[in-house]
């Protein structure tokens, strides 16, 4: 696969903003304590399954000791519509322990510290650096490592190589808000799938070989410098999957859309 030169990556990310110039995390939360917990909680999950089960939980329990004084069963009555909730109970008892106790119940904005609490690897701690605290890291899940995989961005076997070559390509100016775009064009555009290529951004600068949908509209995108609003492209793909009738206009011509 032809490698990206770093004009392309440029272009890559500024399309990718110009979707959404200021992108934001769509977990749910009030502070970085409850910003962990929605991320160790959305661990082999989906993020509205997350946010369904924390506005309950972040009522009653928004720092560390107030999740020590609610307990682990009640707890786990809280989040037993997430997946692995056991599991996801112990270690959020367990590291509010170790936040009250080691840290003065502040949330550390250090990796190694937070990669030490139960249920927090590379992937939280990235996210919760990067969200809470404004650090420029990459937190590699599956829709960023197939987007960067797919697209022949940032190619590698396993998620801490993909984070390293996205860190090493990825220009400065880009790297604040990089895993939100592209964990988010990996969500509704880069699809696992069925990518919606004809809709996306970035067509004409990604390797992928097995493009989906009628070559002209991936070529029509490619040679569009303004990137359509959410309405616009709401309205071309109505316009594709709509059937075309002709009606008589007030003026007597006919129209070719409804």
């Amino acid at each position: 696969m032809r490698a990206f030169s770093k004009r392309a990556v440029k272009e890559f990310y500024r399309r990718l903003a110009a979707t959404r110039p200021i992108p934001q995390t769509e977990l749910e939360f009030i502070n970085p304590f409850t910003l962990l917990v929605a991320v160790v909680l959305s661990a082999q999950a989906t993020d509205t399954g997350v946010n369904k089960a924390t506005p309950a939980l972040f009522a009653l329990a928004d720092t560390p000791k107030k999740m020590l004084a609610l307990g682990e069963e009640r707890l786990v009555e809280l989040i037993r519509t997430i997946g692995l909730f056991r599991t996801k109970a112990r270690n959020l008892m367990a590291l509010s322990r170790i936040l009250v106790e080691q840290h003065d119940g502040e949330v550390p904005r250090d990796r190694a510290a937070l990669e030490a609490l139960p249920g927090v690897g590379r992937k939280t701690a990235n996210v919760v650096l990067n969200v809470a605290f404004g650090e420029p890291t990459i937190a590699v899940d599956t829709h960023i490592f197939r987007v960067a995989n797919r697209t022949g961005l940032a190619p590698g076997k396993t998620p801490l190589a993909v984070e390293l070559a996205l860190e090493a390509c990825t220009p400065v100016e880009y790297k604040r808000y990089a895993h939100h775009w592209l964990i988010l064009h990996g969500r509704y555009v880069c699809k696992a799938r069925k990518p919606d290529c004809p809709d996306c951004v970035i067509a004409d600068l990604c390797r992928y070989a097995a493009k989906t949908g009628p070559a002209e509209l991936i070529a029509a995108q490619a040679l569009t410098e303004a990137i359509p609003s959410p309405a616009k492209s709401a309205r071309l793909r109505a316009n594709r999957q709509a059937p075309r009738s002709r009606v008589s206009s007030p003026r007597g011509r006919s129209s070719g859309r409804v």
